[in-house]
């Protein structure tokens, strides 16, 4: 697959052309979604309102090899925005087991007991430091990727993780030392 020509096609109105480079990484929007929303219905609304963004911003994109990270970029904003209009905090503790599997790993084995060491971790740093920590280790992006997205800079956002994992490191060595 061209994504540099199937962008250049979707600029053009297009909408099968965007439809193909959406479909080609629904998985990775799906994950990246359901990471910030919390169950299926509310990442595929989010989704939804990332397409039609697409379709109606395609043409403020200014290079077109950076389509992925740009579309990445919008699907976050719209989680945000979402989020935002529900005054809905999502916890990691209200995710079922099965959602949780499915945004963690695609190994569907997954001990349940792991899940319960994840969902504990994770309530131990603050929201910023959560959400870099699982961009970075949950959806294997690079320091500039999520700058971008969060609207933030390479510094901060090594410093989010950073903190965070000093912060989880901190917690539990305490707990092993008691």
């Amino acid at each position: 697959m061209n994504v540099v020509r199937l962008v250049k096609k979707a600029k053009k109105g297009n909408k099968e052309a965007l439809l193909q480079l959406v479909m080609a990484e629904k998985d990775v929007y799906y994950r990246l979604a359901f990471t910030y929303m919390g169950n299926t219905h509310d990442a595929m609304d989010a989704m939804e309102e990332m397409i039609v963004l697409l379709f109606e911003k395609i043409e403020q994109l200014k290079k077109e090899e950076a389509f992925y990270s740009w579309s990445k970029t919008i699907l976050v904003n719209s989680c945000k925005t979402l989020l935002r209009k529900r005054k809905k905090l999502v916890l990691v503790d209200e995710w079922s087991d099965r959602e949780l599997d499915q945004a963690l790993t695609n190994d569907p084995y997954i001990a349940s007991e792991q899940q319960m060491d994840i969902e504990q971790m994770l309530l131990h740093v603050n929201e910023h430091q959560k959400e870099a920590i699982q961009l970075k280790y949950f959806h294997d992006l690079d320091y500039q990727t999520i700058a971008d997205m969060t609207n933030v800079s390479i510094g901060t956002v090594k410093s989010r993780i950073f903190q965070g994992l000093k912060k989880l490191r901190d917690h539990f060595r305490g707990d092993v030392d008691e």
